[in-house]
């Protein structure tokens, strides 16, 4: 039979985490071993539940969205995302540069296609959220990307950035609060990275997705405060700070220099209508969620779940004698590595396929993440601060025994994750 193979767009792109980890679990859970899956970020799965005036709103207008609606989305669920930047202090944003998307996922893939010719570059923190990297690649563009070391509390240096433009760079990303370290970014940092933006002429993407899930007082900055002589595009959505990701919402706005960038809007405006528009009914719990009660702000207090899950993973951290992390100030992750020198042939991949093989817990390695190191791994905080300790737990049996050269002994069940 002739073999069908796939695109050759397709080399470069990668998203392990939902790759060979993630199916070789699903291979165990249908053998009937219990798994911890850490390696997503998805609130539902861990009890977490949407808010109900959400839920409300959208049963309230469903005889509203069995048809099309126009490709940017819905009025007031534009109107809303107008209505929280200008709270913020951005300016000079209307619903005609607002889109909704299926999720920031498909929004990501959207502003770079409109942008992108061949061999165009695009700036990507590293380690990064591995779909914008992706999605450079898909869209003939190359990510570059530009280190966010941990000594520094994976926050980048300017100069770095700076100094990897070209004539063929025409964006930078930024993630703030970032997946995977939970850094958030100063505003000293931020407003370099515009200038620098502004100086060069470059498109900036800024993913704030988990805008308002902070720890310990960190300020979150909007970047599109700080940019104002170049075009910024804020991503977010409802999927992390509303729980809901099934919902598919995201949005982008566009602020700064806007008329310079029409030509780029009506692009997107095109590619927008060849997928006709989002999902209507979940677009309908935007102007709830954006106006209303930030039931997020009791998660993530002192006492809150996932404040007590972050606490779990730094307790969990601070007792192991191979682990270390910089604390995760915001997000739902923290990115942890092995301390220097305790394990020289540590290998992140290794680890993750041993950890799932022996102690039914699955994460996502550092590699996943366009890290150029293979010393580190993301866990995520959504779990109950019981599951984490049981985790920690198995994580340091299994280093304990790469220490001592022994094969790795095969755990018992793990705990039963509280599902609501």
């Amino acid at each position: 039979m002739r073999t069908i193979r796939p695109s050759s767009g397709l080399a470069n792109v990668r998203y392990e985490i939902r790759g060979d980890l993630a199916r070789r679990a699903n291979e165990m859970e249908r053998m009937g071993h219990d798994i911890i899956a850490l390696n997503i970020g998805n609130p539902g799965v861990f009890g977490f539940r949407t808010p109900e005036t959400m839920r409300l709103a959208m049963i309230e207008n469903l005889r509203s969205s069995e048809a099309y609606c126009h490709q940017k989305g819905i009025f007031p669920a534009r109107e809303a995302v107008v209505m929280q930047q200008q709270s913020r202090g951005v300016r000079g944003v209307t619903a005609e540069e607002v889109y909704m998307g299926n999720g920031v996922s498909e929004l990501i893939d959207l502003v770079l296609r409109a942008l992108l010719s061949t061999d165009d570059e695009v700036l990507v923190p590293s380690p990064d959220y591995p779909l914008w990297t992706a999605a450079v690649n898909l869209n003939r563009g190359r990510a570059v990307h530009y280190p966010c070391r941990p000594e520094n509390g994976f926050e980048p240096d300017p100069k770095d950035i700076e100094a990897l433009i070209t004539s063929r760079t025409r964006a930078i990303v930024v993630i703030n609060p970032n997946n995977p370290t939970g850094a958030v970014y100063s505003r000293a940092t931020l407003e370099a990275i515009a200038r620098i933006a502004e100086k060069h002429h470059l498109v900036v993407f800024s993913d704030e997705i988990y805008d308002q899930i902070l720890y310990d007082n960190a300020e979150f900055v909007p970047m599109a405060t700080l940019v104002h002589g170049t075009l910024c595009a804020t991503l977010s959505g409802l999927s992390k700070v509303y729980r809901a990701c099934g919902y598919r919402v995201g949005w982008v706005s566009f602020s700064g220099e806007v008329e310079p960038a029409r030509e780029y809007l009506a692009a997107l405006d095109k590619l927008s209508s060849l997928r006709l528009c989002s999902n209507v009914p979940g677009q309908w719990a935007v102007q709830t969620a954006l106006g209303g009660y930030q039931s997020i702000y009791e998660l993530t207090r002192p006492g809150g779940r996932l404040f007590q899950s972050r606490k779990a993973i730094l307790d969990g951290v601070a007792a192991s004698k191979y682990l270390q992390v910089c604390a995760p100030r915001g997000a739902i992750y923290a990115f942890i590595g092995i301390k220097e020198g305790v394990l020289p042939e540590f290998s992140d991949q290794q680890f993750a396929m041993d950890l799932l093989q022996h102690k039914h817990v699955l994460l996502a390695p550092g590699t996943s993440f366009n890290a150029p190191y293979k010393t580190h791994f993301r866990i995520t905080n959504l779990p109950t601060s019981e599951v984490i300790a049981d985790v920690f737990g198995r994580v340091e049996e299994l280093l304990d025994s790469y220490a001592s050269g022994a094969e790795p002994a095969t755990r018992a069940p793990a705990l039963k994750m509280v599902r609501s």
